[in-house]
């Protein structure tokens, strides 16, 4: 137990030590223009796999798409137990005149801008920053420690995890994604996502010309009416929660009260949430528009099955004789339970490290974390940020980098610790 102290320490104190190294690293990697489409990510996973082997990893780049390439690089640890770190490398698009900063990278005393500082070259920075820790202190870790840096995360494209998983070559026992979970003054631990259902729903009425439009029926009209009264039975829906630690659905609740109001945070959870995403219908300003469609996106927790919400989609259409459900697309949500050994394992180090409270949550959308799970992979999202992700002028601080870093560098000894190895 002493020895892992002092190894454990080593690699800390090497972090401190080159704070300056570690922001012009993030610096770099934010001033790789990856935004997706078009996702050019070649020339920064060229040299992340330099940097990596350098480092004495052992490196593999795949690639579906030659633009897209996916970097995987793996340093064997004492036990037979390998702990994924997952990052992607593509952002998504900025307009350069609506920034204020340089999006590609502009350093002003303790912050920097750009693209993807927050979402999520930050946390790959302070990732790479762990690796040559580890390597100048010449620490065995205690665990086998994986790096996989993807393509293709913002677009949900297929050029990027999930081919990968689907060939059996990355079979990690634990992941943590850096995407960024907390704010300028909070913090979290994505540990679970909810699911959605996409219903699309058509409306036919009956045209007439717009002067006289008594003698047509407006599809605009009805067709949002109709998606109103869906909106208002959905949030009245009770959603169920078996399987679900209720302290977990608590502390979601408690996170996002800290910046939405708390009728609000409990609503994100204790219900689905509905937006109306798209809504066409009509040709002519002066025509009573004969059809309209609309796409909503409802959100639930894991626990709640897809079914239900389509049920009860198809009962408010069961109302109106014009009204038809034209397609539905879903997907379940996911979670790893906080009994886990990566739960307790991140969220031990987090709390220590970090100056303000951890929660431990659901994310209210999904990404890759959802994939591991889905692979059968216990897995949690953390990083320190800004509440900038995707945001005009996006930064991320030194400070928050350092402890990115720190809470990256002590998981593998905290993990081996919880496991009892």
């Amino acid at each position: 137990m002493d020895d892992e102290r002092d190894r454990v320490g080593r690699v800390c104190a090497s972090l401190e030590e080159h704070p300056r190294e570690l922001l012009e690293t993030t610096r770099r990697l934010v001033g790789a223009d990856t935004s997706n489409p078009p996702g050019n990510t070649r020339t920064l996973a060229e040299w992340l796999e330099d940097e990596f082997a350098s480092l004495g990893f052992d490196c593999e780049r795949f690639a579906v798409d030659p633009m897209k390439p996916n970097l995987v690089a793996t340093l064997p640890g004492e036990r037979d137990f390998t702990l994924l770190y997952n990052g992607h490398l593509d952002t998504v698009p900025f307009r350069e005149a609506e920034w204020e900063s340089d999006p590609l990278g502009q350093i002003e005393g303790d912050r920097l801008y750009g693209r993807g500082a927050t979402d999520m070259k930050g946390a790959i920075g302070s990732m790479i920053q762990v690796a040559r820790a580890y390597d100048r202190t010449d620490t065995e870790p205690p665990v086998t420690l994986q790096f996989a840096l993807v393509s293709d995360e913002e677009v949900g494209g297929e050029v990027g995890l999930s081919t990968r998983l689907r060939s059996d070559r990355l079979s990690p026992d634990a992941c943590v994604i850096g995407e960024a979970t907390g704010r300028r003054e909070s913090n979290s631990i994505a540990v679970g996502d909810r699911g959605y259902v996409w219903p699309t729903i058509r409306y036919e009425g009956r045209a007439a010309h717009g002067s006289r439009p008594m003698f047509g029926e407006n599809a605009i009209d009805a067709l949002y009416e109709l998606v109103e009264t869906c909106r208002r039975r959905l949030r009245r829906f009770d959603a169920p929660t078996d399987g679900i630690d209720e302290a977990i659905l608590e502390e979601s609740i408690e996170y996002y009260a800290t910046h939405l109001d708390r009728e609000t945070a409990t609503a994100l959870f204790r219900s689905p949430t509905v937006n109306l995403g798209t809504f066409s219908g009509g040709n002519a300003v002066n025509t009573v528009p004969s059809s309209a469609e609309a796409t909503l996106d409802v959100r639930a927790l894991p626990s709640v099955d897809a079914a239900a919400i389509v049920s009860l989609i198809r009962d408010c259409l069961a109302e109106r004789d014009g009204a038809t459900l034209a397609n539905v697309t879903s997907k379940a949500g996911s979670y790893t339970a906080p009994e886990s050994a990566i739960v307790r394992a991140v969220t031990s180090v987090a709390e220590d490290v970090l100056p303000t409270p951890v929660y431990r949550r659901f994310a209210t959308g999904s990404g890759d974390a959802q994939v591991f799970r889905d692979n059968g992979v216990p897995t949690v999202e953390f990083a320190t940020g800004t509440g900038t992700a995707h945001a005009v002028d996006e930064y991320t601080t030194v400070d928050k980098l350092r402890r990115n870093a720190l809470v990256y560098a002590r998981l593998p000894f905290e993990i081996a610790r919880v496991r009892g190895d």
